[in-house]
């Protein structure tokens, strides 16, 4: 199996190999795979291109690593746990053995519905079983899954499904989210009636069973789908570097970009970061609670877990239904050894009061992660104190959707831990420091831009359908980088604190929103002339997210057009969009050239309006004062 690190100074010297003979360290580590065939060189790569191959030749099927090798071994064993929206509902378990059969049963249920190698299969589901099932079933015959956070808007569904040019959707009637069921299949409908012509065939999985409409010829429940299909189901060959699966991301731009992520590397370097970041032990119980929806999803609940033969568990659910003791209730009830969740859910279960982890034995858990944005003091200190009792190692991990894995993280209870800081580079992975220039700062003690000049073996290959984009996005800044879009420090023993995003990407509650994106939605109104949105401090989500609006006419009703504004971001986007707070201002500060200067909106927005710099050269250094005027109120 995977290689697993035991103690800081075996960390610093597998580290060093990593570096010296990076190729000869990832033959390594995959070599404890089953390959059909293997591979006929290590590493192709220039990041110019960018063009980048890992396991050149290699043949493989990454279904038959999460399942098949483990049947054997491991096949009584669970595999997967599901823990119910409701918690008066039935809990299920799955063996690996159970897994595989129902992963055969839904790759036959594909094929038969004419879904064949290379073919995109859109998902937008809830957090239930068969959502992992038909993931692991697309990647069982060679089809490329695309999944969907079941909150995005239809239009932004469409914008995906489009892009895809996705041939089938697999969905649910509805959600369970909390006390609430939404109807996600109309979403779907609604989407698809926005010129989706690539989609042939809509699966529907009967969730709530609460009444959906469904269109003949097209539509088809999916358990009559599945009914009688076989449970086994010989798995595609694939090579490396055939896509596995594409998640969309937001970027600066209006346009949701398709990251793009290939069989071989990925499935090698997320079984690597998952046993050493979480420290898996054989037999622990190992819960992610992000949505599948998000990259975590896919590395840290599917396929790492499965690759390395963990238990894993799955959650449909919110952290506060029934109430504010729900993620602490099933820690207990499921034994839970390692627990991975969102500084967001931290913050927002702080609030709520320190009594309600106390009724609960939490004595099961041996590793607490955070994953999705930096996180604050404040909230790691009461998560080390509250939930880990003052002695659990925390794991603060910093990574991208187009990493496909952890980058900079401590390994639990073996790397040297410090609040707000994610700590060191993983093996493999070599992160470095620039200035504005792209020269590299050496030393530490330094602050400076984010990048990575060696290639690791689960790294984005292309955005899906334009790959100048990719090269424009990550590999034009710097030369012979990729370049993350984030700021970092870097302190005096070598430690990573990563400060932010210094592009126009706002983090909130640990989902990428462009702000272009956010931007075009407002523009749709007609009543707004020109928009610019910002992020700032936010006590729960991280960051919120600031619109400054200029109107078409004088505002008759204020509240009125704010909820209209937040209306057309929900339509366009997703309720997660939503602008916090709605500025109206009769211009925006601008260069003369006509560039919006966001910088000056950024420390109006967070309250810091005494560090503005020289306005005077702007073009209407007068607007500046009126839109400090305004934030006050």
């Amino acid at each position: 199996m995977t290689q697993q690190i035991k103690s800081l100074e075996e960390y610093k010297k597998v580290y060093a190999e990593s570096v010296e003979n990076p190729e000869k360290f990832w033959a390594k580590q995959a070599k404890t795979f089953t390959w059909r065939k293997p591979w006929t060189k290590v590493l192709d790569y220039e990041f110019k291109s960018p063009k980048v191959k890992w396991f050149v030749k290699g043949k493989l099927n990454i279904t038959e690593n999460c399942l098949d090798r483990h049947l054997e071994s491991r096949g009584d064993q669970t595999a997967l746990i599901w823990e119910p929206n409701d918690p008066s509902q039935a809990y299920r378990t799955y063996t690996y053995r159970e897994l595989y059969e129902e992963v055969c049963r839904a790759a036959n249920m594909l094929k038969a519905n004419g879904i064949k190698k290379g073919d995109r299969v859109c998902f937008y589901m809830p957090m239930v079983p068969e959502l992992t099932i038909a993931v692991l079933a697309c990647a069982r015959i060679g089809a490329i899954h695309s999944v969907v956070f079941a909150g995005f808007s239809a239009n932004a569904l469409a914008d995906r499904i489009k892009d895809a040019s996705c041939k089938m959707v697999i969905c649910s009637d509805y959600n369970s989210r909390g006390a609430k069921n939404i109807p996600v299949k109309k979403v779907v409908d609604d989407a698809l009636a926005m010129g989706c012509d690539s989609v042939e065939t809509v699966i529907v999985h009967k969730n709530t069973g609460e009444k959906t409409a469904m269109k003949r010829r097209r539509d088809i429940w999916w358990h009559k789908a599945i009914e009688g299909q076989r449970k086994t189901c010989r798995a595609t060959q694939m090579d490396s570097e055939d896509i596995l699966f594409i998640l969309y991301t937001s970027g600066s731009t209006g346009k949701p970009k398709g990251v793009v992520h290939t069989c071989g590397g990925y499935m090698v370097y997320t079984c690597f970061s998952f046993k050493n970041v979480f420290q898996y032990k054989e037999g622990d119980v190992y819960w992610c609670t992000a949505d599948i929806g998000w990259i975590t999803g896919h590395s840290y609940i599917i396929y790492g877990p499965l690759l390395a033969g963990a238990t894993t568990m799955m959650f449909e659910g919110v952290p506060t239904f029934p109430d504010a003791g729900r993620f602490w209730h099933i820690c207990e009830k499921h034994r839970v050894n390692q627990f991975y969740t969102a500084p967001t859910a931290i913050r927002a279960l702080m609030a709520l009061g320190d009594h309600w982890p106390k009724h609960y034995d939490l004595n099961s858990l041996k590793v607490l992660g955070t994953v999705g944005e930096p996180i604050n003091e404040e909230a790691w200190n009461w998560y080390k104190k509250e939930i880990g009792k003052g002695t659990l190692p925390i794991v603060d991990t910093w990574w991208q959707t187009e990493t496909g894995g952890i980058m900079i993280s401590g390994l639990a209870g073996i790397s040297p831990e410090k609040a707000t800081f994610a700590g060191y580079p993983l093996p493999g992975v070599q992160v470095c420091l620039v200035n504005a220039d792209g020269k590299e700062i050496r030393g530490n003690g330094k602050e400076g831009l984010l990048c990575i000049k060696f290639p690791w073996p689960s790294m984005i290959r292309t955005t899906y359908g334009d790959h100048e984009r990719c090269r424009q996005v990550y590999f034009s800044a710097f030369e012979d980088k990729y370049f993350t879009g984030d700021g970092a420090r870097r302190d005096r023993k070598g430690m990573y604190r990563i400060i932010g995003r210094v592009d126009d990407v706002i983090n909130v509650s640990g989902h990428r929103m462009g702000t272009a994106e956010v931007e075009n939605a407002i523009n749709e109104h007609e009543n707004v002339v020109e928009s610019a949105v910002v992020g700032y401090p936010h006590d729960i989500k991280g960051q919120g997210i600031y619109a400054y609006v200029i109107p078409n006419a004088k505002i008759k009703n204020e509240a009125a057009f704010q909820k209209e504004l937040r209306a057309i971001v929900t339509r366009e986007i997703g309720p997660i969009a939503k602008p916090d707070k709605i500025q109206v201002v009769s211009g925006l500060p601008k260069t003369r050239s006509g560039k919006i200067m966001r910088r000056i909106l950024r420390k109006i927005a967070s309250g810091d309006t005494k560090n503005l710099g020289d306005v005077s050269t702007l073009l209407n250094p007068e607007i500046v004062k009126e839109v400090m005027k305004g934030a006050k109120k």
